[in-house]
């Protein structure tokens, strides 16, 4: 039996894409079974898009028009297989004298010659190879797996298939369009994960689609000489061209030389076009006309945040550009951020990165050539809101704190282990500070999911509770 397998992309209810997709993809293939990822409203985040019965009944239609076709082939979406212009959903199936089991989650010890496994999922960091390691089936194995966006949930592909010996016949790439022939005789040596590489792929892919889909051209950002804004840039460059990325210098009477002299570096090394805006008049402005004084306090250092936030939509509403937040995964656990300021934006490609995996990636984006200015790696963070101003003057070292969050918040490790490696009481501040910070994060923007417990999708902490 001559097996096909489709790695497509697919969006969220576009069923006239999904079904031209498909049709593109299927047409002139010389096969007996092309496997195809799920299409239905749930597996490509529909979310309550489920309640819809418009919504069903176009998924039917497009398995009835794909039908209508009366293809040689067989054809299997998910569970739906379409064979000789019918639609069934099925669970076991015979094709050529071949017994196939079609499944959504992985059985142990099922009795078929053929296992399918048809289960979009969304990348999360490190684990892909690890799932594919957890395949054990004494039957010839194949997983298919969508690329696409469904909001924060990127599916990645990395589609693969294995034989009875549970050796490695087939790997497809990751957020790519694919379709090939399996041999189950011919084993490979399957690609590991590798952490700087996927994310990469992943984010810069993540952006594309959703300015694909939102009809979004042209991205903006604020350059403020620092790792974060400069990461963002770098993979907006990536994913967009650089045509299409606007920067904006937003300087204050604290910000150094440097953060302005990096920025401009970094842009021209990415070449993408900057202006120049200092707050320090608006600030000015607003202390003699509004606050009438000034105290050097929290306040004003947020109306930095905010002044440099409405410069940045005015452009974006103005001209239509998607505003790109730059926080990061360590900022949002701390709520070192500011709403209405810095916070600001429609869409987060770091968000869901601590910035100890900020760094990684930059240096990953440099193994080659410098891109971004080492300046701007080797500075110690700032903010840049009053004078001599660094992050760790009120958070813990950036490795000691992402290893608390990565233990605590993404692998939800007992607070009695965390006592265990770090001293009690920067636990419990660290934990503190992540529970107070939720109803900041509630206010985010949407951002890419990297991991399975992000703040984005699987935490739901509590905004109004007594427990820390």
């Amino acid at each position: 039996m001559k097996i096909a397998i489709a790695q497509i992309k697919y969006k969220t209810a576009d069923f006239e894409f999904n079904y031209e997709n498909i049709i593109k993809n299927i047409e002139n293939i010389d096969c007996d079974l092309v496997v195809l990822p799920s299409v239905d409203i749930e597996s490509t985040g529909g979310k309550d898009l489920i309640y819809d019965e418009r919504c069903w009944q176009k998924e039917i239609d497009l398995y009835n028009k794909i039908a209508e076709k009366n293809y040689l082939k067989a054809i299997l979406i998910g569970d739906i297989l379409i064979k000789e212009g019918q639609v069934e959903d099925v669970e076991f199936f015979e094709l050529n004298g071949k017994k196939v089991f079609v499944s959504d989650e992985f059985i142990e010890d099922v009795d078929c010659d053929l296992y399918i496994l048809a289960k979009n999922r969304y990348f999360a960091m490190n684990e892909n190879y690890k799932f594919m390691e957890s395949i054990d089936t004494k039957s010839d194995f194949i997983y298919i797996n969508s690329i696409g966006m469904a909001d924060e949930n990127i599916y990645y592909g990395r589609s693969f298939a294995k034989n009875s010996k549970g050796e490695y016949v087939l790997q497809m790439p990751i957020c790519e369009e694919k379709v090939e022939i399996v041999d189950f005789s011919a084993s490979i040596e399957a690609k590991k994960d590798y952490l700087e590489e996927d994310v990469f792929t992943v984010s810069t892919f993540a952006l594309k689609e959703y300015c694909e889909n939102t009809g979004f051209k042209k991205v903006i950002l604020g350059l403020s000489g620092g790792i974060d804004s400069a990461l963002t840039a770098t993979l907006a460059v990536k994913a967009l061209g650089k045509e299409n990325v606007l920067g904006v210098l937003m300087p204050s009477m604290f910000s150094s030389d440097g953060s302005v002299i990096d920025s401009v570096q970094l842009a021209q090394n990415l070449g993408i076009k900057t202006v120049k805006h200092a707050i320090t008049p608006l600030f000015d402005n607003f202390i003699e006309k509004i606050a009438h004084e000034r105290r050097h306090d929290l306040a004003e250092e947020n109306l930095q945040a905010r002044l440099r936030g409405l410069i940045l939509m005015f452009f974006s509403n103005r001209d239509n550009y998607l505003l790109l937040s730059t926080g990061n995964k360590s900022e949002a656990a701390m709520g070192y951020g500011t709403l209405y300021g810095d916070l600001a934006g429609g869409y987060n490609l770091i968000c869901d990165l601590t910035k100890t995996n900020v760094y990684k990636l930059s240096n990953y984006i440099n193994r080659e050539e410098e891109i971004i200015p080492q300046a701007i790696i080797d500075k110690a963070p700032s903010a840049e809101l009053r004078p001599n101003q660094k992050d760790q003057d009120s958070l813990p070292e950036y490795e000691v704190l992402d290893d608390i969050i990565e233990l605590y918040v993404e692998q939800n490790v007992p607070l009695e282990e965390l006592y265990q490696k770090y001293e009690k009481s920067l636990v419990d501040d660290t934990v503190r500070k992540i529970y107070r910070a939720q109803f900041k994060r509630k206010q985010c923007c949407l951002g890419v999911r990297l991991t399975e417990r992000s703040f984005l999708n699987g935490v739901n902490f509590p905004i109004v509770q007594r427990y820390v």
